[in-house]
């Protein structure tokens, strides 16, 4: 059975569904099977920093209809073990039926080791839904005030709805940013009460890689694609240190 883990965040522009592409093929690399669900309806994007913006992708929502099977979904052209569901564009998330979703959930759990949610950024209908099924919520934000506010806001709500495997992980950690704002990595994980599951370096790879249409663990090992690397490690239960120092 499927684990379903959402990723999440308080404001957009976090690298979320950066976040959530690497740590797919990561886990696809080591021969687990991910379905990937883009849930911005809308506005869909998971499919760029996945390196499939040029497949063609059914939505979620022609699955939770009957028109096709979760197993269904577009499958990676260098990754196999991972296939993807996009987000539907000419609707709102008040028009998703949420009996259909769950029932789509439940069959795509029998079929993946993983089901990785790629959530809206802020607190609307879908984060909600996603956050709702999952089973793992995993909180992006930068490490800024306004991201870091935001990050404890969903924090917040998460621990309302009574879930319990919560983590952070802080996107784009910048040592100059971290000094002029005279805050450790500590404090950023004190503000936002979350117990941290990994950094990231500011990486310009990440971008590159997805302006040529390529997942970041093909376009290098390096950088990002090294702590994201680590990240999926600990979030497997793997014991792999977080490396503090080197930011």
């Amino acid at each position: 059975m499927a684990e379903i883990i959402a990723f999440v965040s308080g404001k957009g522009g976090t690298g979320k569904s950066s976040i959530c592409a690497a740590m797919a093929t990561d886990l696809a690399v080591t021969g687990k099977t991910v379905l990937c669900i883009d849930c911005a309806v809308g506005l869909p994007n998971l499919d760029i920093p996945l390196g499939m913006a040029s497949e063609g992708c059914i939505s979620f929502r022609e699955v939770c209809r009957g028109d096709y099977r979760p197993e269904q979904a577009a499958v990676h052209p260098n990754f196999p073990g991972i296939q993807l569901l996009t987000a539907p564009i000419h609707c709102t998330p008040e028009d998703i039926d949420g009996e259909a979703l769950d029932a789509m959930l439940e069959a795509a759990r029998k079929k993946f080791d993983y089901i990785l949610l790629d959530v809206p950024a802020g607190l609307d209908p879908m984060f909600r839904i996603a956050a709702e099924h999952a089973d793992r919520c995993i909180v992006i934000t930068l490490p800024d005030p306004s991201a870091i506010r935001a990050a404890r806001r969903v924090g917040e709500e998460l621990e309302l709805m009574r879930k319990t495997d919560v983590r952070l992980i802080v996107n784009r950690v910048n040592s100059v940013m971290l000094k002029a704002m005279h805050w450790t990595v500590d404090d950023i994980v004190d503000h936002t009460g979350l117990q941290l599951l990994g950094l990231l370096p500011v990486d310009t790879d990440v971008l590159e890689a997805s302006a040529v249409n390529t997942c970041l663990i093909e376009y290098t090992k390096r950088g990002a694609a090294a702590a994201m690397h680590r990240i999926c490690q600990r979030m497997q239960g793997n014991p792999v240190k977080i490396p503090v120092r080197s930011f």
